[in-house]
């Protein structure tokens, strides 16, 4: 499924306004980050990651955690990354894309 130009803009949107996360330090991707970055997509389905790393490593790193997980990178500004996986079941309290803001 790929993202329409409306609905990224939607979801820039609604994630303008949330806080990061899960955030990413000096050691990089390890199991235990993979596994909070499952949870979290599966719970929030569009969530923001803030990545320590030079500007190089972090588009290495936010494409593989996109690659890893099967997210969608909507929106990399900086530091911080938007990303989208749909749930199987969304949870109407957790999910950001159907709770109201």
């Amino acid at each position: 499924m790929m993202l329409t130009s409306e609905r990224r803009k939607q979801m820039r949107a609604i994630g303008h306004h949330l806080k990061p996360i899960v955030l990413i330090g000096d050691n990089g991707m390890s199991p235990g980050l993979l596994e909070e970055l499952h949870r979290a997509l599966e719970d929030h389905e569009l969530i923001k990651v803030k990545v320590r790393a030079d500007r190089n490593a972090r588009k290495i790193l936010i494409a593989s955690l996109c690659k890893e997980t099967g997210a969608y990178c909507v929106q990399s500004t900086g530091a911080t990354a938007l990303l989208f996986r749909a749930a199987e079941r969304p949870n109407p309290r957790l999910s950001n894309l159907i709770r109201p803001m």
